[in-house]
């Protein structure tokens, strides 16, 4: 009984341990990796230069046409009809 018994603590407390040290030290390198090939110029920040662009008007209106398009959202379209006839009734 008392060999059943500490058998049965070590195999509970095998559960405890960390069994993916090698993994852990990797853990969000992809993701880091993914964003660092997604920025263009990593230095864009230290150049004094302006940016040459669309002047403050042009911008204005047209982040103002684009915040108007959550306010009223384009018409629902029906989709019951997925996977129907291609070329027209029959």
């Amino acid at each position: 009984m008392n060999k059943l018994a500490i058998t049965l603590l070590l195999v509970l407390t095998a559960g405890c341990s960390t069994t993916t040290p090698n993994y852990d030290t990797k853990f969000g390198d992809a993701v880091r990796e993914a964003k660092l090939k997604m920025i263009i110029h990593p230095d864009a920040g230290k150049n004094p230069d302006q940016v040459a662009g669309m002047d403050g008007k042009a911008a204005r209106e047209s982040i103002l046409q684009y915040q108007d398009t959550y306010k009223t959202p384009p018409p629902v379209v029906n989709v019951i009809n997925i996977g129907g006839s291609l070329g027209g009734t029959k």
